[in-house]
């Protein structure tokens, strides 16, 4: 207990709360302080709890209390009677029940906040089943379903990115380069468009292009899917080669081996599996329960603390030195009979173990020979992608020795006509040139000619016709192979088929007889579900009843309370008001001048009386500002006259100035004098 006090009392002292309590203080707290430190931590996990205890019933708190730690998944020590007095406790502020509650929070505080946040989005609201018949509340009850499951996916995807390394820093670098290049985009895409308008037809060649992108993606396309049926086929290929190996192997195997071993051999296995099915696997499902028990046990068992451990380690050792009494008075009987039994039982356990080790080394020797046969499998499948070809063993590399051997003696022979044909060829290209000269010569003659009967391009033309008349005719040639190619394909996938459906008869035979045990058993389990269904909705109404009747008992409890806070709000404020009033009458009937002058009333008609002789001598400015203002404008501007006026003299006299110092004679004292 002090170890849970003092890890109270250190969490309440850090960051948010800061309370600066010790162990004397903390534990010195009465209830309804103890009540408040609880709330605050319950406010600081769900922010909806800050509220004051003082201003809030009892009752109230209490449920409230307990509604939030049923979210959070509290559960007290103790059974059902135990409840009852962990409700009491947390009406009247006991410490025994309190200190395990603040223990509990205060060591999974991030973990509570997360599920009191997600508590607020996924707590179902169950509408009764005869609302539902209606139906806008089907609609909006399935729209809230959906709505509760997209937010289920968006948390979880938003919990993969926090957890996933990638900063918003980053995010939002690449956000900003990513509409920088953007804008040079729309940028490079404006000019381009200013440079394209200014070409003649523009818009059909854009259309054009448009078309042969269009043509060119499609193109693509076709070219993938035909990429995919190839290895399609490649992979259907491989497949019925390794299904014609197996039936090789299993030939093979069925050829060389005898009834009397086969039937060995399948009584082995047979053995083996009844001993699996009936004895191992049913030990080791029991283990399995068992250990799924204890830890469904322990998982619903409250959080322990060390005083409960060493409880826990007090009574075990205390149970082991018991079974050490009993096995030594056992000993100390040493009935004859009972030793022999022990002789035979150790005998059996000992086969038993033996047995059972022996079938773990069988089973694990059957999963090695399985995954080393899924291993040569896929080198094998790897060397066919590689080369091509498949691995020979024995007789099959001896035949494939002796016709290397054939094809070399043909090489050999391909390679002498090899030879001959190259020097054909060299005597042909030489021939090919003197006809290519003699060509062009003949070529030029028939231009001259042409150009002198005035039918100049009629041979070029003509031979654009052939070669157009020929390429023709080839790709006619080549649609007709290819239509071709696609009907032995066609004939041999059917081909395929049919022999796939004929291996696969007795499986959908045996399929069907399972099909019909689907179906008898799919009605047992509609008939059990209808009546879980029928019973649940019996329930779920009994419980909806009490929770609209909940329900309706908190709204009258919080319009009441409301109702009770406006109403004490209202009367402070008459309250105030009230003593403004009283004080005002109180300064206005006394005879007291100072206390006159402090009244309101008085303030304001001496503000009155300011503001009456600011606004007269105001209107006597405005009026002596309008009697002057045509004089003033008239003097304003007889002042810029007379600016422009100097402004004109000051020209003339530095214009006069520049003549005067060319070369001019003046006369200064009735004397002329020349100025250079």
């Amino acid at each position: 207990m002090s170890d849970q006090i003092k890890f109270i009392v250190d969490n309440l002292n850090k960051e948010p709360f800061r309370k600066n309590y010790n162990l004397i203080t903390f534990d010195s707290l009465e209830p309804m302080q103890l009540l408040q430190v609880l709330n605050d931590v319950l406010a600081e996990i769900d922010p909806k709890q800050v509220v004051d205890i003082r201003e809030e019933m009892p009752e109230q708190t209490a449920k409230r209390m307990l509604s939030l730690l049923g979210i959070l998944k509290y559960k007290p020590p103790g059974n059902a009677t135990d409840m009852s007095t962990f409700r009491q406790g947390l009406v009247t502020g006991s410490k025994p029940v309190i200190y395990p509650v603040l223990h509990w929070l205060l060591q999974r505080t991030s973990e509570l906040k997360k599920r009191a946040y997600l508590a607020r989005f996924l707590i179902k609201l169950e509408v009764p089943s005869e609302f539902l018949q209606d139906e806008t509340v089907a609609d909006t009850n399935k729209q809230y379903e959906e709505l509760m499951e997209a937010f289920k996916t968006l948390h979880k995807e938003c919990e993969q990115l926090k957890t996933s390394g990638f900063s918003t820093a980053e995010i939002r670098r690449d956000i900003s380069a990513m509409e920088e290049e953007k804008d040079q985009l729309i940028k490079r895409v404006e000019r381009l468009k200013k440079r394209v308008e200014t070409v003649q037809n523009h818009q059909r060649m854009l259309k054009i292009a448009r078309q042969l992108r269009v043509e060119k993606e499609r193109e693509e396309f076709l070219a993938q899917q035909k990429q995919e049926q190839k290895n399609q086929l490649f992979h259907a290929v491989q497949r019925l080669q390794r299904v014609q190996n197996q039936l090789k192997i299993m030939r093979h195997a069925a050829a060389d081996a005898k009834p009397e071993s086969l039937m060995k051999r399948l009584e082995e296995e047979i053995k083996f599996n009844s001993y699996m099915v009936t004895e191992k696997f049913p030990k080791e499902l029991e283990n399995k329960k068992k250990e799924l028990h204890f830890l469904q046990k322990v998982v619903s068992e409250p959080a322990m603390g060390h005083s409960d451990l060493l409880e826990l380690q007090s009574k075990i050792n205390e149970i082991n030195t018991q079974i050490n009494q009993l096995i030594e008075k056992k000993m100390m009987r040493n009935e004859p009979i009972e030793g022999k039994l022990s002789l035979y039982r150790q005998q059996a356990s000992i086969i038993s173990r033996k047995k059972e080790a022996k079938a773990e080394e069988l089973q694990e020797t059957k999963e090695k020979l399985a995954s080393l046969e899924r291993e040569v499998s896929v080198k094998t499948n790897q060397t066919r992608e590689l080369d091509g070809t498949e691995i020979l063993k024995g007789d099959e590399f001896k035949r494939y020795v002796s016709k290397l051997r054939s094809k070399s003696t043909v090489f050999k022979k391909k390679h002498q006509i090899i030879a001959e044909l190259k020097a054909e060829f060299g005597l042909l290209q030489r021939t090919e040139e003197l006809l290519k000269q003699r060509h062009e010569n003949i070529q030029h003659q028939l231009q001259n000619t042409e150009e002198k009967r005035g039918i100049s391009g009629y041979s070029y033309t003509q031979e654009e016709l052939e070669r157009v008349s020929a390429l023709k005719s080839e790709v006619d040639e080549m649609k007709g192979r290819t239509l071709d190619d696609m009907s032995g394909m066609v004939k041999k996938l059917n081909s395929l088929v049919s022999e796939k459906k004929s291996a696969l008869a007795p499986i959908i035979k045996e399929l069907r007889q399972l099909r019909q045990k689907c179906q008898e058993l799919t009605q047992e389990c509609e008939e059990k579900k209808s009546q879980y269904d029928s019973c649940a909705a019996g329930l779920e109404s009994n419980r909806s009843k009490l929770e609209q009747e909940v329900r309706g008992l908190r709204e009258e409890c919080l319009q009441e309370e409301s109702r009770y806070h406006y109403t004490n709000c209202m009367i402070k404020s008459l309250e105030v008001q009230l003593c403004r009033a009283t004080e005002e009458m109180r300064a206005y009937v006394s005879a007291d001048q100072q206390g006159k002058r402090k009244a309101v009333r008085e303030q304001y008609t001496k503000n009155i009386a300011e503001q009456e002789n600011l606004g007269k001598k105001l209107r006597e400015k405005q009026k002596a500002v309008r009697e002057s203002h045509g004089p003033n404008m008239k003097q304003v501007k007889m002042w810029r006259d007379f600016e422009q006026l100097m402004e004109c003299k000051k020209q003339c006299f530095l214009k006069q100035q520049s003549q005067t110092a060319i070369g001019q004679v003046t006369q200064e004292g009735g004397e002329d004098r020349l100025v250079l």
